[in-house]
């Protein structure tokens, strides 16, 4: 027994050795192959991570309500809203952003934003009036009788008959005239039977004949009339009136058989180869109109002509009723086609002396008490001006003050962008809490230090974007912010709130102003069953 046991443990202890020794042996081979295939492995770690270098580094996490506070870890503010990463490359907040209206480029090409730059040009101007055509006051002759007498017989008896020069309109008896012709003819004779006689008395008859004959011209008998009274030496009981010019009877009193007073109206003619056009100009357009300046005139009776005219005079008194300033435009009237009375529409374009900086028309947002432009500071970014107003032109208006020469400024769907309510916003970091509002500047400018202030509405969940984080609401009004009933999109400070925002969904919500134009739920709940106030 104590032979083998001898041996058996110098068995066991050799095998061990053996053991030992591989061991070993195994060691240093495995830790020299490990080695090998470490630094093996090293180099595609090393090349594999020039990719990764392409990665947003993070730089901080800011205050989502805009306050001086930075973190270099995840984190939330008291109100248990996340803190907003900041990478970098991010661009920098530019001067005045907090102003700007930020829209997605998926929304801009949805409302059909355009923009046009603001340019210099010289802003031609038609001014537009309404006139009616009447009489050349300096063509229009009225007829009446220096003397007593009666109307004896009518030659022309209707008003509106067309008359020539020199053509017979009616004939008078007057016992006056009679005796002024016998009285002429006399003295006449006497001049001729004292032609051999003393200077006095020749002298005398010729002063009586001269005085005869003064009388009857100062009574408007025509020359020829005198004449073939002086060579006759026979008076005429009747006395015939010639119209003085070429025109229109537009007015006519004589009756056959009437008797007349001196000085009274028997007739009135017109002369209407050429007429006014009394256009009555709006008082703001008065100052751009100047005697001499071209006119077009346009008739309905006749579309398709347009009568050239220039401007003669400008009233110096305004029309209180109509506010409107009388000015007289000249027109020749071939053919008589205008007749007094008709209306006109007058056009007196307006050229402009110097290029002013001009935006289209539709680019101009009119609260009533001001005027807003959307300037484009960048893509997606909008920046609401107040801006001063000069002259207008169809298409054109002169900006005074707010933007300048190729600025860009949004000329289509700015109202939308004005109801996507981010424009209320945005418009009260300088100076009214909306556009239009009676906000006054002092009580506005203090408005961003309030950005914390929570508002209470219930609305309806209309849509949930994924893409930007926004959730669609048509809530009801809101009183604390004065906001009548609208569907507007909100962010959400968390995740953890969105478990109750559901498409279709009823609820009341909490939201803050975190940056100008962007409001952010903090709290929601499903609303209460009565219905929602929008």
């Amino acid at each position: 027994m104590t032979e083998r046991n001898p041996r058996g443990m110098k068995q066991g202890v050799l095998a061990a050795a053996v053991v030992a020794i591989l061991a070993g042996a195994g060691g240093y081979w495995a830790g020299h192959k490990s080695t090998g295939q470490t630094d093996a492995v090293v180099q595609p770690v090393a090349t594999t991570g020039a990719p990764a270098k392409t990665e947003r580094k993070l730089r901080f996490y800011r205050n989502p309500m805009g306050l001086p506070d930075t973190s270099p870890v995840p984190k939330k503010d008291p109100m248990g809203m996340d803190y907003i990463p900041v990478y970098e490359g991010e661009q920098e907040e530019e001067p005045g952003a907090a102003n700007q209206i930020s829209i997605s480029t998926e929304k801009v090409q949805k409302l059909g934003v355009k923009t046009e730059p603001a340019s210099l040009r010289a802003l031609d101007k038609i001014v537009r009036a309404a006139g009616r055509i009447e009489p050349d006051e300096r063509r229009t002759y009225t007829i009446a009788p220096k003397f007593e007498g009666y109307v004896e017989r009518l030659h022309v008896n209707a008003t509106g008959q067309p008359v020539g020069k020199g053509q017979p309109l009616f004939e008078v008896y007057s016992p006056e005239l009679v005796s002024a012709q016998r009285e002429y003819a006399i003295a006449t004779d006497g001049v001729r039977s004292l032609n051999g006689a003393g200077g006095e008395a020749q002298s005398g008859m010729r002063q009586l004949a001269e005085s005869s004959l003064a009388r009857l011209k100062n009574w408007d008998i025509s020359e020829e009339q005198v004449k073939a009274l002086a060579k006759s030496g026979e008076t005429k009981r009747t006395l015939t009136f010639r119209s003085p010019v070429s025109g229109i009877v537009t007015e006519k009193k004589a009756i056959q058989g009437m008797r007349f007073m001196p000085g009274e109206a028997l007739y009135q003619i017109a002369d209407l180869s050429a007429v006014w056009v009394v256009a009555d100009v709006f008082e703001q357009d008065i100052g751009l109109v100047k005697s001499g300046a071209k006119a077009k005139v346009k008739i309905s009776a006749y579309p398709d002509k347009t009568f050239a005219g220039a401007v003669t005079y400008v009233y110096p008194t305004l029309t209180a009723a109509t506010r409107t300033v009388p000015v007289r435009i000249e027109l020749a009237n071939p053919g008589a086609l205008l007749k007094p009375g008709m209306f006109a529409q007058v056009e007196l374009p307006v050229a402009a002396k110097t290029s002013v900086v001009t935006v289209p028309v539709s680019a101009v947002i009119d609260s009533g008490t001001r005027q807003i432009v959307l300037v484009q500071a960048r893509e997606g970014r909008y920046e609401p001006r107040e801006v001063k107003l000069g002259a207008r032109s169809d298409n054109y208006v002169e900006v005074l003050d707010g933007v300048k020469d190729g600025e860009p400024v949004v000329v289509a769907a700015n109202f939308l962008i004005d109801a996507e309510s981010n424009l209320k916003a945005a418009v009260s970091g300088f100076g009214h809490a909306a556009h239009g509002g009676k906000t006054p500047p002092a009580e506005s400018s203090a408005k961003p230090a309030a950005t914390g202030a929570g508002h209470r509405a219930e609305g309806k969940v209309e849509e949930i974007d994924s893409k930007t984080g926004t959730v669609s609401i048509s809530h009801g009004p809101v009183a604390s912010l004065k906001w009548p009933a609208m569907t507007m999109e909100f962010m959400v400070a968390n995740d953890a709130l969105r478990k109750d925002l559901k498409p279709g969904a009823m609820v009341a919500f909490e939201f803050v102003e975190r940056a100008p134009g962007e409001w952010v739920i903090t709290a929601v709940k499903p609303a209460a069953n009565s219905p929602a106030g929008h």
